[in-house]
């Protein structure tokens, strides 16, 4: 196998090989199996023959609109099967060895009624928060759904909400938001009417960010972010035909300076920003650094969208940049990191009563609106402690995981905090990331390289690990394990081809 440095490759010759691209209509399978099952059938057609070259990863990814890693993932698994060689700076070419053949799709399986085989790969590319190993809670969560599930109005599921001030629920749920708000935000009062005036309810950060970004810039517009970033993010702003410019950031997060000269260099419309256990990095701004970069958005007249997405699991973080300065900042919290990835529901309390309505406005031209029966789910949760109760739980398990990185993995290779469920895997000179990303996959390990996250500067050699991705703390452990002898090895000891 072989490294992601091939992405050095310039721009391929119209009249070289490295203009294939693969014809993925009528396939069923993930696009990633697809792209290598298009590529053996270029190969057995004589469509490509013996040491033709490929295109770039990235080159290729950008042609198909997918992500690197789909496409990093199909030329491992192309490789897997024989498809391709690799060679270090040259490129990715076309194998000159017997191809074995694809596997069968599964619709060809024979059917089985067994339960399903737990899948064979632990999937870290989504930043998950751990499951708790708590029966007694799940529990708890069953009883507190059937219990909204009673509560909620028919109306709500029967009727579309009304324009303004609509049903009283919307507005139990904005209060809701309010208070879980508060956690970081200690002046918002879910009593006050005022208050909750500033919440809008979301169905999830996507959608959060999507309404926010159409509120706030139109085609063409530039918004800064960090220099690594939620890759979420960079894809809302392509499709809005957004300019992004990536902030340098150093081991503190976002830089102040670099950013002053990118706001007067660009002139963005907004800045988007993680300052709390920053995704990837994990990286935490120090509460002078929040000072300065509100002061830079006051100063030239534009909005900060704070993702406090993490923010409530270290116990220690420093107030949000909207603590200090509402009046500028779009303050994001969604429940998917700190509660459950899959209720779907993201608060955001902005600075005012008037700019929540434009945020509404929005969102309602985008989605129309947040499914009643997760936002029920939410504000009962919220209501009678199960939320906190989850956080609770969460915050320990992920505590846990990171007690098992820190006695596996060298304190040199990684940052994270101790209460999060991500780190930041820095690779030693031996390896490069698409090296150790292969490395991962062959021991049924998908992890999320730097270059999903890159809008400015060098790629780092680098990834994202997701301690939540594996089920139980064991799986974590072996996961760990394979990290830890990795990193201990060359790529040419652990079985790597270059």
């Amino acid at each position: 196998m072989q490294s992601d440095n091939l992405e050095n490759i310039g721009p391929a010759d119209p009249s070289d090989t490295a203009v294939w691209q693969p014809d993925l209509t009528n396939r069923a399978r993930p696009v990633y199996l697809a792209i290598a099952d298009a590529l053996a059938d270029d190969i057995a057609a004589g469509r490509l023959a013996a040491g033709q070259r490929l295109p770039p990863q990235r080159l290729l990814a950008d042609r198909l609109g997918v992500d690197l890693t789909t496409v990093s993932r199909a030329y491992s698994e192309a490789r897997r099967r024989g498809l391709l060689d690799a060679r270090v700076g040259q490129g990715t070419f076309v194998s000159a060895q017997e191809v074995a053949p694809a596997p069968p799709p599964p619709e060809t399986a024979r059917p089985r009624r067994e339960a399903a085989a737990p899948p064979a790969v632990i999937d870290m590319t989504m930043n998950q928060p751990p499951l708790p190993d708590a029966p007694e809670l799940l529990d708890r969560v069953r009883r507190s759904l059937s219990q909204a599930m009673l509560q909620l109005d028919p109306q709500t599921l029967l009727r579309y909400p009304e324009a303004g001030a609509g049903f009283r629920a919307v507005e139990e749920d904005c209060a809701a938001g309010a208070r879980w708000l508060a956690k970081r935000l200690p002046d918002l009062d879910e009593s006050r009417s005022g208050d909750h005036g500033r919440i809008v309810v979301c169905p999830g950060t996507q959608s959060a960010l999507l309404a926010l970004l159409c509120m706030l810039t139109s085609p063409g517009d530039t918004v800064c972010t960090e220099e690594l970033t939620y890759p979420g993010f960079k894809a809302i702003a392509r499709q809005l035909g957004l300019r992004v410019v990536g902030v340098a950031m150093d081991r503190d997060g976002l830089d102040p300076d670099a950013l002053r000269a990118a706001v007067e260099a660009h002139a963005p419309k907004a800045l988007y920003c993680t300052p709390t256990l920053h995704n990837p990095t994990t990286a935490t701004l120090p509460a002078d650094r929040r000072a300065a970069i509100a002061a830079i958005a006051r100063q030239h007249g534009f909005p900060i969208i704070e993702d406090d997405i993490y923010g409530v699991l270290p116990q220690d973080a420093p107030p949000p940049i909207a603590a200090s300065a509402p009046d500028v900042t779009f303050h994001v919290v969604g429940l998917a990191k700190c509660v459950a990835p899959g209720l779907r529901i993201t608060y955001v309390a902005a600075p005012d009563a008037r700019q929540a309505m434009r945020l509404a406005a929005a969102q309602r031209a985008t989605i129309l609106g947040t499914p009643p029966v997760p936002a029920a789910v939410a504000t009962q949760w919220i209501a009678d402690g199960t939320a906190d109760a989850l956080l609770s739980a969460i915050r320990a398990e992920a505590t846990a995981r990171q007690r098992i990185a820190r006695d596996l993995l060298p304190s040199a290779a990684w940052t994270a905090h101790p209460e999060g469920f991500h780190l930041w895997l820095t690779l030693p000179p031996a390896w490069t990331r698409g090296e150790f990303a292969a490395h991962l996959r062959s021991h049924g390990i998908a992890a999320a390289v730097s270059d999903t996250f890159l809008t400015a500067g060098a790629v780092p050699e680098a990834l994202r690990i997701c301690l939540g991705a594996p089920v139980t703390r064991a799986d974590c452990r072996r996961m760990l394990e394979v990290l830890a002898d990795a990193l201990d090895q060359s790529p040419a000891l652990a079985g790597i081809v270059i």
